[in-house]
């Protein structure tokens, strides 16, 4: 996606999106968002990882020229959002640490507009550019593959530790963060390493960080693995909760009970959602209408 040019690298692909859509923000998946509301959502081609069971391989696992793009400047791109109602604009679908520099500039002029900008991200980037977006950006949700170097390794050709360092840094600023994790049988679900991912999040991020546990269908280079049984998405929904964090989701998984906020205070439903959906919302001010604790996100 960048080439040199006299000692020089060049983007190939800013201001060039080849996707762009209106999403419910609980698409993303952002639970503790601006509930309800929808976010205009842009992906550009490639990706620094090379994940064997991209959803989106289509645009993330290619050069290019070899996607359909179009133009669109950050402030293009703004107006639309505007236009179509969306208080946010979300950098998504493929992978936006690769076009950075678009969506620093996205997010400043989503900021300047009243508009909050998001990020969809893998969480493999350097310090310097992350404390950068952290600047400008609204929120981050952060693919965490896995919690294996091995698995990085091997199944997307990356690195676990700078994508940690990534999340303690959202932590240390105070970006609102959520959390997802595919879940691939046979290969990330094992239970000491379930155990570790939620111990890691409650010790070094905190018990509040909105982990999604989300269900596999085969893709990709993964069509030889069957889908995760809803059981076993379950069975780590209660071991993450065990292990002491707040609010723990399934995804993919429409009806579930673990797509509804449960209120840790009093252990009430205070977000019900249908699929993408909210249809029952027992919370007044951000905090339980129940008992009165408070749930954290950004509610307005």
């Amino acid at each position: 996606m960048r080439e040199n040019r006299g000692g020089k690298y060049h983007s190939l692909v800013y201001a060039r999106p080849c996707s762009v859509h209106v999403d419910p923000i609980e698409k993303k998946p952002f639970y503790h968002v601006l509930l309800g509301k929808t976010a205009l959502s842009l992906g550009l081609p490639g990706c620094n990882l090379q994940c064997k069971f991209c959803q989106n391989w289509e645009i993330s696992q290619v050069r290019p020229e070899q996607v359909r793009t179009f133009a669109a400047t950050a402030e293009s791109i703004v107006a639309l959002a505007k236009e179509q109602g969306s208080p946010t604009v979300a950098c998504t679908y493929s992978e936006p640490t690769v076009w950075a520099e678009y969506v620093f500039d996205l997010a400043a002029a989503a900021r300047k507009a009243g508009l909050r900008a998001l990020m969809v991200s893998n969480g493999f980037i350097q310090p310097e550019p992350m404390a950068d977006l952290i600047g400008v950006l609204g929120a981050v949700k952060v693919d965490l593959k896995a919690f294996s170097e091995t698995f990085y390794r091997d199944t997307c050709r990356g690195k676990l530790a700078p994508v940690l360092d990534t999340l303690r840094l959202l932590r240390k600023k105070n970006m609102w963060t959520e959390i997802v994790v595919l879940v691939i049988p046979g290969l990330n679900d094992h239970e000491a390493e379930i155990r570790a991912l939620a111990r890691f999040v409650k010790t070094d991020l905190g018990p509040d960080v909105p982990v999604h546990f989300t269900r596999f269908y085969p893709s990709y280079r993964l069509q030889n693995v069957p889908a995760t049984p809803v059981k076993t998405l379950t069975r780590i929904r209660d071991i993450a909760r065990g292990e002491g964090l707040d609010f723990v989701y399934v995804g993919n998984v429409p009806g579930h009970p673990g797509n509804n906020t449960v209120c840790p205070g009093c252990g009430k439903v205070v977000i019900r959602r249908v699929d993408m959906a909210v249809v029952k919302l027992d919370l007044k001010a951000g905090a339980c209408a129940h008992c009165g604790r408070a749930i954290p996100g950004i509610w307005s």
